[in-house]
C-alpha cells in the first residue's frame, strides 16, 4: 500500500490539472508504483503466491489502461512510457 503522502506526490507528478486525480496517466503511475513495491517484496518472500496473483491483476489492469491510452492519444502514451521508464 502507498502512504497518503507518497500517493499525493505521484498524483502531483502526473496530473493534468490541479483537480485531476483519476486520469489514465495518474492511474497508470499509481499502478506502476504499487507494482514496483510488490516486485521488491517478492525478492524477500518468494512463496507469497497470494500476493503474486494480485500483482498479475495489477499488471493486467495497467496494460489495459496503456492500451486505451495508446488508442486515444499516442503522444500521451509515448510521453508516459518514457516518464515511467516502462519497456514499451
Amino acid at each position: 500500500m502507498l502512504a497518503t503522502a507518497e500517493k499525493a506526490t505521484v498524483i502531483a507528478a502526473h496530473q493534468k490539472s490541479s483537480k485531476d486525480t483519476g486520469s489514465v496517466e495518474v492511474q497508470v503511475a499509481l499502478l506502476t508504483e504499487k507494482i514496483n513495491r510488490l516486485t521488491g517484496h517478492f525478492h524477500n518472500h518468494t512463496k507469497d503466491h497470494h500476493s503474486r496473483v494480485g500483482l498479475l491483476k495489477m499488471v493486467g489492469r495497467r496494460r489495459r489502461l496503456l492500451d486505451y491510452l495508446r488508442r486515444n492519444s499516442v503522444e500521451s502514451y509515448k510521453a508516459l512510457i518514457a516518464k515511467l521508464n516502462l519497456r514499451k
